[in-house]
């Protein structure tokens, strides 16, 4: 199948061809009809997988196809996101793909000046993609009329819920009209998920892409087990012994992000921060940075998890395991997007042992452990002693410690004592 299948016009073909894509992903391929139709959606599928074309190019062209009378333009599709930088990524491919069509498009985000964005509003948009929180500010001055939108899509909503937007959402959800297509896309379907569905579609296509709450197939995935003390240094050893050239690594912190980046710039890898104290142009800088070669290393919170879009980005490292065990596979998502391989390693240290549990219990499945030399955990350490130890030659005794004879010395002193106090 190739995209002169699904039904696009050609001004859209034109364009989807000239960002070098010929055929269309599976998530593409399913959600674009059903778009078209202009039914209701509900799509899980894993970050990387294609669905931001799969679901602007039909709403591009619905637009198009029912174009309004002369006059202001109003809001008909809004494009709801979780991150600033996602919102950016998803504004880019609306810009690429609906670039030889008579339609005006606009991203606001919080973190920057509202007084640019209320210029373009002022102006008259057809599609408006935003962050929830800074959507409700522009309402809230009455910049922003969302009474005449037509298409609704919730993108990467697991994550919207998880960063507390549910709120945010409903706000919203109140003042659109009844009367919409909406397109909910999920890369997991927990029950909150499954509520907000209910509510939110009418009889609704479901599609699914990729098993649920999995990592991408093509992600090579492995743990090393680390001291806790000693991951920086073995962060450092595997970028500097493996030459990679790029990598986004993920901390719990954003002081952490901080520390770390400071610390590999003093070992001489190049790299930047970025999380969700950073101002907006200090995180646009090092995202184009990092996408330039200019720095090697990106250090994120999960803030970045599910906004960056990446080409061809080969390593993702966990220098510490998230507290929610979705978030791991929306970090190594980063990698092995389009059906290119990639590859995600975990620095995994004995207090994060829960942690890696409930990940491979989501995972359903055990993820390889490789222990690099050098930089063995003292746990394992002490069981590797300990083997040696009870390895000796038979016949043969093993050797005594100091300790052991000591113990052995205080133990017939005891004895010749009580013999003593007996024969008193």
């Amino acid at each position: 199948m190739t995209f002169n299948d699904l039904g696009l016009s050609t001004e859209l073909l034109r364009a989807v061809s000239e960002q070098g894509y010929s055929q269309p992903t599976p998530i593409q391929s399913q959600a674009i009809p059903v778009v078209l139709k202009g039914g209701d959606l509900l799509a899980g599928a894993q970050t990387g997988t294609g669905k931001t074309a799969g679901f602007t190019l039909p709403l591009l062209q619905n637009l198009c196809a029912a174009q309004p009378g002369r006059g202001k333009r109003s809001v008909r599709a809004l494009v709801l996101t979780p991150t600033r930088e996602l919102a950016a990524q998803v504004g880019e491919s609306v810009r690429a793909y609906g670039k030889y069509l008579p339609l005006r498009s606009a991203v606001i985000f919080g973190g920057v000046s509202i007084r640019p964005q209320i210029n373009i509003l002022h102006k008259g948009i057809d599609i408006l993609v935003a962050t929830p929180g800074r959507l409700l500010d522009h309402v809230s001055q009455k910049t922003l009329d969302l009474s005449q939108v037509e298409i609704l899509v919730l993108d990467e909503a697991d994550r919207m819920l998880d960063m507390g937007f549910i709120r945010d959402i409903r706000k919203v959800l109140a003042l659109l009209p009844e009367q919409r297509q909406n397109l909910l896309f999920s890369a997991t379907f927990s029950n909150e998920i499954k509520q907000l569905a209910d509510g939110l579609l009418n009889a609704p296509t479901l599609i699914e892409v990729a098993r649920r709450n999995t990592a991408a197939e093509t992600v090579n995935q492995s743990i090393h087990p680390v001291d806790k003390s000693r991951k920086r240094a073995l962060l450092s050893h595997l970028i500097s012994t493996n030459n990679w050239q790029q990598v986004l690594v993920f901390t719990r912190t954003k002081h952490g992000a901080n520390r770390l980046s400071g610390q590999l710039a003093k070992d001489g890898i190049s790299s930047a921060a970025i999380h969700g104290n950073k101002s907006q142009g200090a995180r646009t800088k090092a995202l184009a940075d990092f996408k330039t070669g200019a720095v090697r290393v990106l250090v994120a919170t999960d803030i970045a998890a599910r906004g960056l879009d990446i080409e061809q980005l080969p390593q993702v490292v966990n220098f510490e395991l998230p507290n929610v065990s979705e978030d791991y596979v929306h970090r190594i998502g980063r990698t092995g997007r389009a059906g290119r391989e990639g590859q995600a390693v975990s620095l995994v240290s004995n207090d994060e042992q829960k942690l890696l549990k409930d990940i491979e219990k989501l995972l359903k499945r055990k993820l390889p452990k490789t222990t690099v030399k050098g930089f063995e955990p003292d746990s394992i350490k002490t069981a590797e002693s300990l083997q040696v130890k009870s390895s000796h030659p038979a016949g043969k005794k093993p050797r005594r410690t100091r300790n052991h004879e000591c113990a052995k010395s205080a133990g017939n002193r005891s004895e010749q004592r009580n013999r003593r106090y007996a024969n008193k």
